[in-house]
Parts: C-alpha cells; sequence; structure tokens
C-alpha cells in the first residue's frame, strides 16, 4: 500500500490569512440629508451630528446582485487579479431577492463580463455561499473565507463581497439613516494589507425577536411590474433595537477580553483605529464608548480608580454603573413583558453622556473613529457592507495622508441585527501602502452622482422609478429584462443582469 505525501500547499493554520485589497461601488442617485431635512421639517443641526450627510439609494436597474457584481469586478481590475485562482466566493447580503441561488448570481454575472473580454474567468471550481444575518453577514462570510484558506483553500484566494440596501418607509426615525452600495474584499494568506486575528476575535448571539426583522409576509400583495423590486422595508423598534446593539457588543467585548491578557482599557488603547458596523454616525460612537467602560468596569486597580471617576463626574454609583455593565441582562425579556421601551443601561447611558464632555472623549472614542469618518458620512447605512466601507476609507485616507500604520492594530467590531456580533482585531502588514492605494473608496464617491429632488427622491423611493432617464454607467451591471414566462421554460420573475462596457 502506497502512502501518499501530504499536500504542503495547504494552509498551515499558523499561517497569517488577511485582507489584500478592496473595492466599492456606490450608486449614483444621493439624497443630500440638509435638503431632506427641508422637505420633511426636521432638525438639520440634529441630523448631521447623530446621522451624517448624505446617503444613496438604487437606481431603477440595479440591486444587491448587480452591486455586488460591480465591486467584484472593480476588486478584479484594480488588483490584478487572475480570477481562475479565486476558489471562494462569498456574498454577505440581507437585501437578496432569490430565496434559491446566492452568490453563484454575482459569479455569473462577473463570468459573463469576464468572457467578453476573452479574460480568464472565476474558477468552476470555486464555492458560492450567501450568508444572511442582517448587517453581520459579511463578517461572518469573510471568517468563512479565512477558515476555507486556513484548511482547504490550498494556494487559492478568496473573494467576499457585502452589498445591500438599507430602505425604511418615510416618515419614520430610520428613513434618514438609509443608503445602497457594495465592497468586495481579496482575502489570502500572507496578506498584503491586514491579518486576521481570529483567535482573539470575541464573538457572540442572543435571540431578539422583533429587534429588526424582514419577514417575508411582508411581500404579499406587493405589485410586480417591470425592473420593481420588492419594497424592502424591515420591522424595526428604534429603542428596542438601540439596547440590543449596546447588549451584543458588550457580551462580545467579554468573551474578546477572556481572550486578552492584561488591561482591557490598554488593549484598547493601543488600537491604532477602531471601524465598527455603523447605522449612523452616534450609534458607532455609543458602541465605543460602551466597550470602554466595560473595559474599565472589569479591569484593574487602575481601571477601576477611572470607572470611578467617571461615575463621580455623572452623579451615578459606581458600583451600579458596574453591575450594570457586566450582567448581561436577557433582553428578550423585554418583549415578553411588552415594555421595549424599557432603559436596560440608564447608569451607563448617564456616565455615556458626560464621558462626551471629558478628555478622555477624544483620546479613547473620537481619535480611534477618525480615519474614513468624513466619507461614511456620506454614504448612509449600507448594513453588511458599512464595515468594510469603513475600513475601505479609513485605509485609503491613512495611505493618502501618510499615516504610518506598518505594525498597527485595528479593531473591528461588526454586527447584526437579530442579534449577534463580532470584534476581530486586524494587524496592518508591512508594505500596506501599495495595497492601500488601490482601494479608490474616494473615487467610487465621487463618480458621477445625481442629487435626487424631493419629487424623484419619492418615486424612486416608492416605486423604484425615475421621472428622467436612469443613467447607462459604464463598468456597471444592471438589469436587463425580468422573465415574464414567454420563454420556452418557466423564467416569470426571473432577473436577466447585463455589464455596461
Amino acid at each position: 500500500m502506497t502512502t501518499r505525501e501530504p499536500d504542503t500547499r495547504v494552509s498551515s493554520p499558523s499561517t497569517e490569512i488577511g485582507i489584500s485589497g478592496l473595492a466599492a461601488y456606490l450608486p449614483p442617485y444621493r439624497v443630500d440629508l440638509k435638503r431632506w431635512c427641508d422637505w420633511c421639517g426636521d432638525s438639520w443641526d440634529k441630523v448631521s451630528n447623530v446621522i451624517g450627510a448624505s446617503y444613496r439609494l438604487p437606481g431603477p436597474t440595479e440591486n444587491a446582485y448587480t452591486m455586488a457584481a460591480t465591486a467584484v469586478m472593480r476588486l478584479l481590475d484594480q488588483y490584478d487579479i487572475d480570477p481562475s485562482r479565486i476558489g471562494f466566493l462569498g456574498l454577505g447580503t440581507e437585501s437578496s431577492t432569490d430565496n434559491s441561488a446566492g452568490a453563484v448570481i454575482v459569479k455569473g454575472m462577473v463570468n459573463e463580463a469576464l468572457r467578453a473580454q476573452n479574460r480568464p474567468m472565476l474558477s468552476r471550481n470555486c464555492e458560492v455561499p450567501e450568508f444572511k444575518h442582517a448587517c453581520l453577514g459579511g463578517v461572518y462570510a469573510m471568517k468563512a473565507a479565512a477558515r476555507y484558506l486556513a484548511l482547504d483553500g490550498r494556494d487559492r484566494q478568496a473573494i467576499v463581497v457585502c452589498a445591500d440596501i438599507a430602505e425604511y418607509e418615510r416618515g419614520t426615525s430610520g428613513e434618514p439613516t438609509q443608503g445602497a452600495g457594495a465592497v468586495a474584499m481579496l482575502i489570502e494568506p500572507q496578506p498584503k494589507m491586514l491579518t486576521i486575528d481570529l483567535i482573539t476575535a470575541g464573538t457572540s448571539s442572543d435571540y431578539r425577536g422583533p429587534d429588526f426583522r424582514k419577514p417575508l409576509s411582508r411581500f404579499i400583495g406587493q405589485d410586480a411590474t417591470h425592473f420593481s423590486q420588492p419594497r424592502d422595508y424591515p420591522l424595526f423598534n428604534g429603542k428596542y433595537s438601540t439596547t440590543c446593539y449596546i447588549d451584543e457588543v458588550l457580551a462580545a467585548t467579554a468573551d474578546l477580553k477572556a481572550k486578552v491578557k492584561g488591561s482591557g482599557k490598554r488593549f484598547l488603547k493601543d488600537m491604532r483605529a477602531v471601524f465598527l458596523h455603523r447605522p449612523y454616525q452616534r450609534m458607532a460612537e455609543t458602541g465605543l464608548a460602551m466597550m470602554l467602560l466595560y473595559l474599565l468596569a472589569v479591569g484593574d486597580a487602575e481601571d477601576h480608580a477611572e470607572l470611578a471617576e467617571i461615575a463621580a463626574t455623572s452623579g451615578v454609583d459606581t458600583k451600579a454603573l458596574t453591575t450594570e455593565l457586566v450582567e448581561q441582562p436577557y433582553v428578550y425579556d423585554l418583549v415578553k413583558r411588552q415594555q421595549v421601551s424599557e432603559e436596560l443601561y440608564p447608569t451607563a447611558t448617564r456616565a455615556l453622556r458626560t464621558m462626551r464632555s471629558m478628555p478622555l472623549w477624544q483620546s479613547a472614542i473620537a481619535d480611534k473613529l477618525v480615519l474614513g469618518a468624513a466619507e461614511m458620512k456620506q454614504v448612509g447605512n449600507l448594513y453588511t457592507a458599512s464595515l468594510p466601507a469603513w475600513m475601505a476609507a479609513g485605509l485609503q485616507e491613512a495611505q493618502e495622508r501618510s499615516i504610518a500604520l506598518s505594525g498597527e492594530t485595528i479593531l473591528t467590531v461588526g454586527y447584526g441585527s437579530g442579534d449577534a456580533a463580532e470584534i476581530i482585531p486586524m494587524r496592518v502588514v508591512e508594505g500596506w501602502e501599495d495595497a492601500a492605494s488601490r482601494i479608490q473608496f474616494a473615487q467610487a464617491l465621487q463618480q458621477t452622482t445625481v442629487d435626487l429632488e424631493e419629487s424623484d427622491y419619492q418615486s424612486l423611493h416608492d416605486r423604484g422609478e425615475l421621472q428622467r432617464q436612469a443613467l447607462r454607467q459604464p463598468g456597471v451591471f444592471q438589469i436587463s429584462r425580468i422573465g415574464a414566462r414567454e420563454a420556452q421554460f418557466d423564467d416569470n420573475g426571473l432577473e436577466y443582469y447585463e455589464f455596461v462596457g
């Protein structure tokens, strides 16, 4: 019997795996939130401080798949990737419109475009999973890609693309937090930009009922017209959803702290930057501040003294603050008691408000969120693409400003309603600047934009229609037609796509 030699190409669990490239697509149709405030009578001062400056809407011929495929094509081009080496194409989204196929739709679109250009296509031997867990699907896809490369991915590469459409009914509190776009990531061994530290990563999940849901029953009775997408307005409960975000991030922080030696506060302080899922600007700040308070509560004597100072300045009891931060309540009980507006973190919330005027806020919170912040105010909520978009914007800014990041660690915080959170440290590798110079996130943001008037916004938002001619952008995928049982086979409702050359 012949003994088979081990395949030395298989990645060792100790092999560094991470991100070597990022590319983005943002649709051209923009809603300026200052003008939106004029339309709706909202306060621009409040909206600009809490939410941001603008957001994008997909055009009449766009959906999550077209945006994802466009981001993947840009990634292949910007990083000169050999498509035949891609062994894993993962799609993270909560806006997909097919309950059977997933990332293979994106693969098919990309391969059609590559074939038309007489270029090598994505490998036939390529896994094509879709990951869905609200805004965390992309992070789960990234972790799966890293595990694939560490185990059976051999000498292959992986692409993870996050694409979503965040939309809310007009007149609701979620309306100014909309957005649409896609970000693709190149994942590989010996990465050229960031290594992913899954060993230290913190994870958490728990069921939250009506926090933020999209039951399919919402689609019943919707009219299906040419190119019309289902209106994907979620069920959400603002106060309860904020509580869920905070609680899940704290639980993931506790899991991470159990793996980190020494002071958790110093661990956070050593982070050069922190990128979080941001449904809106203020939520990201709140998430990081609550993480800091937790780390002080479970830290050493020096940490406890700092927490006591914050408590005294805030006029709250230190013991009550500590208990509130570490007890991990069962949040779903609020639903069972019909009390979803109850404040589970009143003491911490009061302390957080006081922290905003303390020097600690600038050094421990604001300074960690600077990179890419200006660009993120312009994109709105991208759901799964929100976190990688912020990473892309931040790394491009650091490269353009010649900020020294080699050897530094950044922290990424992903969150998905429902609920789950992932906190993953990443290290910036030597020579990261070249890969970061190819990101072109700012260029994607600044490309052809159409500032919508109120009537155009309402038409595009409510019916997926424009009163003007829709743009045909070169290098962008779009829906070309929708099947209607007119062929010799059943393709009713099936979307067909084209690449605009």
